[in-house]
């Protein structure tokens, strides 16, 4: 365990050196929130403030810092990063999963999509040693998610731009969908899922981009297709980022729809709906152009320590403290 706090104590020190060098400016922004960005396939954790003068009000800890980091972006920060603390209810407790993470986040200011994976390769290049091994180097490999598709599962989207169709070929390939209606988005997961990522190359870190735009997120569209690349190192996802959509009418629709997702979850499954600022679209619109990345640091730091599970990684995984109380051996 000493290893692995040391290991990271010096991963963030370098992090800092690297934004702080290009002019990035470090904030700082809660992990309690009244409000969030309406995400239907995340399960927010929600608390209660409780105060003898003031009501009762819901809080939510935040699964990303954005609802935040843009704001101040809006207000004329500049690019900003953080690192902190980011928090999934109904996450596996598995050898990459834990329901509160490290997350970085960084924000160019001017930046598109494709200058986020050029800083990007270059915030690898400054955390490796010289020996590390390929599959951590970059250049990065590029795969569109059609490509994707089509190499591993056969499936031509842009042919499958409907959910009727796309059900088809999820049937072709062995598939079994429910009975009751679903969406493309999850038959697009089914198949993605079950034949793409488990087959996607890992001899270097491959930038999985254009994802459809059939799955909801503030990021640009372009065409049947959105300005959005994933990061995966050795078969695992460790970065998303986002061409950032500032079109108020585009954001406004995506919160009106994502909570309507929510209503439908909270109707079947009893999932928690936190509390949206609409006024936060108008908000959004005022950022200037700019690229958004996400990278989960405790995947990071595995896979740049040679290791396959967060265990030992995480100093304290929620597993260990379910299972063992909350007493670890440094």
């Amino acid at each position: 365990m000493k290893a692995a706090a040391k290991f990271r104590s010096i991963l963030y020190r370098n992090i800092r050196s690297f934004f702080d060098e290009r002019d990035y400016t470090e904030v700082d922004t809660p992990i309690l929130s009244t409000t969030l960005i309406p995400e239907s396939t995340i399960e927010n954790f929600s608390t209660r403030f409780q105060n003898p003068f003031l009501p009762s009000t819901e809080l939510y800890l935040v699964p990303s810092p954005e609802i935040f980091m843009k704001q101040l972006i809006a207000r004329g920060l500049g690019s900003v990063y953080q690192i902190g603390h980011c928090f999934r209810n109904s996450e596996q407790l598995g050898h990459i999963h834990n329901p509160e993470f490290s997350m970085l986040e960084y924000y160019t200011v001017g930046a598109d999509e494709e200058e986020s994976i050029r800083i990007t390769e270059e915030l690898f290049a400054s955390l490796l040693p010289k020996d590390s091994p390929k599959y951590l180097r970059p250049p990065f490999a590029r795969l569109s998610v059609a490509e994707a598709m089509q190499q591993y599962a056969g499936v031509d989207l842009d042919k499958h731009q409907k959910q009727a169709t796309l059900a088809q070929e999820a049937k072709r390939l062995g598939l079994t969908l429910p009975d009751e209606p679903e969406s493309w988005e999850e038959t697009f997961n089914r198949i993605f899922l079950t034949f793409v990522e488990p087959n996607l190359p890992q001899e270097s870190p491959l930038v999985l981009e254009r994802y459809p735009k059939q799955i909801e997120c503030l990021a640009q569209q372009d065409g049947a297709y959105r300005r959005r690349w994933e990061l995966y190192v050795k078969g695992v996802e460790v970065a998303n980022c986002y061409d950032e959509d500032r079109d108020q009418a585009t954001i406004q629709a995506y919160y009106r729809d994502e909570y309507a997702r929510l209503v439908q979850k909270r109707e079947e499954s009893g999932t928690v709906i936190p509390d949206v600022d609409p006024s936060l679209a108008s908000v959004f619109s005022a950022m200037p152009p700019c690229s958004g990345v996400a990278m989960g640091l405790d995947r990071l730091q595995m896979l740049l320590m040679g290791k396959s599970d967060l265990e030992g990684v995480i100093l304290f995984p929620l597993s260990g403290m379910l299972t063992s109380g909350n007493t670890r051996n440094l």
